[in-house]
Order: structure tokens, then sequence, then C-alpha cells
């Protein structure tokens, strides 16, 4: 048997079969190490995890079976489908199904039930989803938000997950080869329902759940979302590629490339991650060529493999092989945009994609589960976030292309999920689309005729969110045709969404009301806390939303103490809410949350001290977001970043749809998870804030069971 067939029949019987957990993980960090992930390392890795899978996998299966079908006696249900729309809002989804427009929500509706859900204070994806998958609020789970200050540096972090290079290195030679693995700490705590479900012999497959990276060991399969980092070790860099030397672009989430464009013949290289292989350091490089073809097309030749490039048109995933050394081989994936070859080059290059056929991180548990989707369904998006937003608020590319991507993506989506249904007959599946969410997020100025990013631009997509949503109902559809009598299914989002028309960038009011201070004469637009004196700051903002007092003790170069923290808090959170938007003339900050009232559990200390709950119309400005001081307090928002849900959570609520009546008036985000555990006779851990929507008193139809769904509305309205 070759290696590539090893491989394969490795693959389709660990994931396939839903094995138990791989026996080792062989991964590296982003930068630092990733030349240590090469083909023939992924080809031994397999080939050794397939001898072990071949001679164990009957005596785990028959145990596994064992298990399961003890845990299924219990069981009301034989499955659990969850399926995810991240951001789509109940108030257009309840206008849409009103206009018949959405058959398959309203029939879901009429078959079972339909609520707004409670949502999470922040009202974003990583708060949101993690509260999801634990039951917990964020004082018990520990992921407050997107960005989360460093107490020791002042600089933003990502909460989510961070990745450092191994500690010891072993020169030979030129070479550098790291001694042990990278060491990567998720930074979500609690665990999620599927963990407990596994540990109760109940089989899950959790598909692109955010905040899921780096994939945990638990009995099913998973394949890990937001936070995922591209192959040079970023949240998403994309580049672009231009022979206009006059172009006036302003580009901080890309690279651009200048090329010269001569007699239809460009050359260039290709930039990967740190050579941490060699002393020497520096970018892994591969060289390219363009050339022009016809009908204002083109080709591109990678070391003498050439791959069309159609006008306006994505390629397929294309692999870039980059050779750092010792035989070694570093592959990403990535697809090209060609956006025109006359009078200039111009070529959009997305993020370099971690390779699913040659993992190299964490992204999916079994290891091998990641190789099987790129083996039976092709390669695919690995990246967190793997819409380019950024791209479009750039300008890099326009509605059209990024249209293309995002459904693009979104196909990817619904292959993995229709095949995770096929796979699985009893236990869970758990799926969530980003579609919703980004493009929402692109094109909310469409259902707000006075937003300011509809200034100069066209309303050619002014049905593109109506069109999402028809194309959800869809996928509902399809949904709910695979689930069947005997499976409980959840439609869900995590959050709503409203029209971002006004920025407030808090640490330019923090520095106005002489709660931040600065360095020279006044600030320079430098984010990172640039331009923060911290010997003279009492609070800084960071994130979407969270204000943090320089604390003494707690803050490397923290000043307030700990008995002037109650009236700090209340100066800040007065004014905030007296603060007044002059433009739409309203008061842009509806709640300011003190996380000691709103959190609970042992984390609550880490939490932001403040939390600013907006009126909708009205976010966070861009600059506060990563630390920075803009040149006013409120301004508009212009960028095609048009739409948003940080919020005050009350006004921004995900929506809920099952097949089944639920238990209770007002359902949360944590209560799902409980539910269900709840429906396969797994109790409900103790730490979990939420509830069962469907507990199994519920289900008698008897009149003290319909005393009890009485009884527990009301409380859980209370």
């Amino acid at each position: 048997m070759t290696p590539r067939l090893v491989l394969i029949a490795t693959c389709v019987l660990v994931c396939g079969l839903l094995s138990a957990p791989a026996p080792a993980e062989a991964y590296v960090g982003p930068g630092a190490g990733f030349a240590f992930v090469s083909s023939i390392f992924i080809l031994l890795f397999t080939m050794l995890l397939a001898v072990v899978t071949l001679l164990t996998w009957p005596v785990r299966l028959a145990v596994q079976k064992i298990r399961g079908n003890r845990a299924l006696a219990a069981s009301r249900v034989k499955r659990v489908i969850v399926l995810g729309l991240d951001g789509q809002d109940p108030e257009l989804t309840e206008q849409l199904m009103d206009e018949g427009v959405l058959p398959n929500f309203s029939k879901l509706r009429q078959q079972g039930s339909f609520h707004r859900l409670r949502t999470t204070l922040l009202a974003e994806s990583p708060v949101a989803w993690t509260s999801f998958q634990t039951g917990c609020n964020p004082g018990k789970h520990r992921v407050f938000d997107f960005l989360v200050p460093n107490r020791k540096s002042h600089l933003p972090e990502l909460a989510s997950a961070r990745v450092e290079p191994p500690k010891r290195t072993l020169p030979l030679g030129p070479f550098r080869i790291p001694l042990g693995k990278p060491l990567i700490t998720a930074g979500r705590r609690s665990q999620p329902f599927w963990k407990t479900l596994g540990d109760h012999g109940i089989v899950s497959m959790i598909l692109r759940v955010p905040i899921t990276f780096p994939a945990e060991k638990f009995n099913g399969t998973l394949l890990s979302a937001m936070s995922v980092p591209d192959l040079n070790g970023s949240q998403g860099t994309y580049y672009y590629f231009s022979s206009d030397t006059d172009e006036q672009l302003t580009m901080t989430s890309g690279v651009r490339v200048p090329l010269e464009w001569t007699n239809g013949v460009a050359r260039g290289v290709f930039t990967g991650p740190e050579n941490s292989l060699r002393a020497s350091g520096g970018e892994l490089s591969l060289p390219f060529e363009v050339r022009a073809g016809s009908n204002g097309h083109a080709e591109l030749d990678i070391n003498g493999v050439v791959h069309p490039l159609k006008r306006r048109e994505y390629t397929p995933w294309i692999t870039l092989d980059f050779k750092p050394g010792l035989a070694m081989t570093v592959t990403g994936i990535v697809r090209f945009y060609l956006i025109e070859t006359a009078p200039h080059l111009k070529l959009y290059m997305t993020p370099i994609n971690i390779d699913p056929d040659q993992p190299a991180l964490p992204i999916s548990h079994p290891f091998t589960y990641a190789i099987y989707l790129s083996k039976t369904q092709g390669r695919y998006s690995t990246l967190g976030l793997c819409e380019d937003t950024s791209a479009l608020n750039e300008e890099v590319l326009n509605e059209d292309a990024f249209l293309q991507q995002t459904y693009l993506i979104h196909e990817e989506r619904e292959r993995m999920f229709f095949d995770a249904l096929d796979k699985t007959s009893r236990g869970a599946v758990v799926c969530v689309f980003d579609i919703t969410d980004r493009l929402q997020h692109m094109f909310f100025r469409h259902l707000d005729e006075t937003h300011p990013a509809n200034r100069g631009r066209d309303d050619k997509h002014k049905g593109a969110i109506r069109k999402l949503y028809i194309e959800m109902d869809a996928l509902v559809g399809r949904t709910m045709e695979a689930a069947g009598d005997d499976t409980a299914l959840f439609v869900m989002s995590d959050h709503g969404f409203k029209p971002f028309r006004r920025g407030v960038n808090l640490n330019t009011w923090l520095y106005r009301h002489g709660f931040l201070a600065v360095k020279g004469d006044g600030p320079t637009g430098a984010d990172m806390f640039g331009d923060v004196d911290w010997a003279r700051t009492k609070a800084y903002a960071v994130g979407f939303g969270g204000i943090y007092l320089n604390l003494e003790g707690r803050e490397a170069k923290g000043i307030v103490k700990l008995d002037a923290v109650k009236q700090l808090k209340r100066e800040i959170s007065d004014g905030l809410r007296a603060l007044v938007d002059k433009v739409e003339e309203v008061r842009p900050v509806r709640e300011v949350y003190d996380a000691t009232e709103v959190y609970s559990g042992p984390y609550v200390a880490d939490a932001p001290d403040l939390i600013v709950g907006f009126r909708p119309g009205h976010r966070v400005g861009w600059a506060s977001v990563t630390g920075g001081i803009g040149d006013e307090v409120i301004e508009d928002n212009t960028r095609y970043w048009s739409g948003d849900h940080n919020f005050n959570p009350p006004d921004v609520p995900g929506m809920l749809f099952s097949n089944r009546p639920i238990a209770v008036d007002s359902p949360g985000i944590m209560d799902i998870g409980p539910t269900v555990l709840d429906l396969f006779g797994v109790a409900v851990p103790s730490y979990c804030d939420g509830q069962s929507l469907m507990p199994a008193e519920a289900d008698a139809d008897t009149e003290d069971a319909t005393k009890t769904r009485s009884g527990s509305a009301r409380a859980a309205a209370l």
C-alpha cells in the first residue's frame, strides 16, 4: 500500500468510523517552528497512526458501542442537530417570514417554536459562542471580548488563544532545531457540552464553532474555527500585487506588493512565515511569474506549474510550497482573484491558509479529521475568520468579489455539514455558518438609507441580505429533511444585527475627561496604546466595549489604588451615560455595566472593570478597539463594515427555532448546551448557569406537566 493510500485509509478509518482520539498530535506554532511541518513528517505520522488504528480499532469500536448503547438508553432522542447561523437577526427573520419568503423557517416555527434568544455581555461571537458551548457566563469561561489587555505589557492580545514557540532549540550548523512542541494555550476555561457527552459515551461531530482552537480531545470529531491563524501566524493577512504606482490605498490588514508589468509579464515572490529553521531567519519565499492571456485573463506560473487566472473569478485552492531546508516543506493554500490586466496588473491573494492536507496546527480532532475532509471533499479554508472583510473595507476587493468569496466558503461549510449528518445516525451534530455574520457586517448599509457608508456608493447589492436570508431558509429546509422524527433540531443565532452609523472612541473620551494621559503635547494617532502615559493614566479602553482601570498591583504600571476604584467607576459611568451625540441628537450609551455585578465565577477579576452597552446605531470607534485615541469622540462610520451587534445586549438578541416546543418564555444562549445534555439523559453539571429548555417532565402529556411548564416559564421570565 502506498503512503498516499495509507493516508486516505487512515483518515476514513479514524474519522469516518469516529474512532477514539489519536494517540498523539503533531503540530507547531505559527511563525517559529512552521518549518518542521513537512509532507514527509505528516506521512510518517499518519502511517504510524494507521498501524495503531488497524490493530486496535475493533476493540475500541466495541467498547465505544457498549458505552454508547448504555448512554443512549437514557436518551429521549437519537440525535440532536444544532444549526448555528451566526448573527441572523430575529426581527429581520420574522419580517421576512411575514412576507412569505422564508417557508422553512415558518414551518419550523409552526412545528415547534420560535423565540428571541438572550445573548451575552458583550454581544459578540467569541463571548456568545463560548457561553453556548459551556453553558456558563463569561466569569466562568474567561472569554470577555475579542481583544483583551495583557496586564504586564499593556498591549492588546487575543482572548481566545495564544501560541508561543518552543523555548529550547538545538544548534546544528546553520540550522536551529526546536526541541519540543510550541505552547498553545486556549483562552477558554470550563468545558464544552460535547466533552461531557463524550465522557458519557455519546459521540458528537462539531464543525466550525467559534473558540474551539486549539482542538481538544474528546469522544467525537471537531474542526476548529475562530482564532485559527494563517500560515504566517496572523489572524488573516491578505496580499495585493499591483503595478499601479499611482494607486492610493490605506492598507492595515494586507500587504501591498508592487510589481513591474512589462510586455504582459510580471515576476515576484510570495512571502511566507519566518524561517526559524535557520539561525539567520528571514521570511520564506517562493518565486512566481504572471503572464497576460487573452480577453483580460492571465496565467500564474509557480515553479513550472501553470494555473489559469480568469478575470474577476477566484481560482481553486492552490498550494504554496515553501522550502526552509533539510528537505522539508511548509505548505499553505491560497486563492487568487485577478482584478485586471490592463492598464495595470492587479491581483489579490487570500491569506495563506494552513493546508488541511498537512495541518501545521491542531485545527481538528482527531488530527486526521481535517485531512479526511480535505481528501474526501477537496481543500477548504481553515482560517478562523476566512471571509476577507478587511480587503473590502480597504477597497482592494469590491462587493462583487467579496460576495463570491463568501459564498464559496459557505459551499465548503455546507458540504462538511451534510457529510456530518450522513455520518451521524446517533449523537450530536453542531455546525456554525459564518456567512450570516460576515455578509451583514459588510452590507447592512443597504438597510439604512441614512447610513454614512452609503455616501458615494451605489446600491447594486441592495437585496444582498434579503437573498442571504432566503438562502438560509433553503439550508434549514434541507436540514429539516435530513433530521427525521427522532431528531431534536435547533436553529439558532448568537446575536442579532443593527446598523453601525457612528463610532464612539472611548479612549478619546477618557483622554478629554482626564482619565487617560498621553505623552508629549497630544495624541499622534498611534494604536496599541503607543500614545499613553501610563504613569498618569487612570483608565483605558480596548476591544469592543471594555474599560479597564490602571489598577495598582494588577497592571504593570498601575496607579489606581483600591480605595479609589468605586468612585472612579462611578465618575466614568455617569459621564458616559450623559454623553450626547449632537449629530443624531441621542445619548449613544444606554448602560455601563460593572463586571462585579453582572458576572460570576472564578475569572471575574480578568474581566473589563466596566462594559459599555451602546444604543444600536453607535458602537465603539475603530481607533479605540486596538488601543488608539481618535481625533473625535464621536465620528461617522463610513466603512463597508456598516452593520454590527456590539450594542447593549437586550437590543440585539439572537434567535432560536426548534422542531419541538420549549418550556420557557425567555431562553438564553447558555441554555442550549444544558438542553442537549438533558435530551441525551446526561445530568447538567452544577457549574452551568443555563438550564434545560426541554426538561423530561415537560414531555409528559398530562395536566401536571402543563403546570410544570408554566411554572418554569414564569420563573425564567423573572
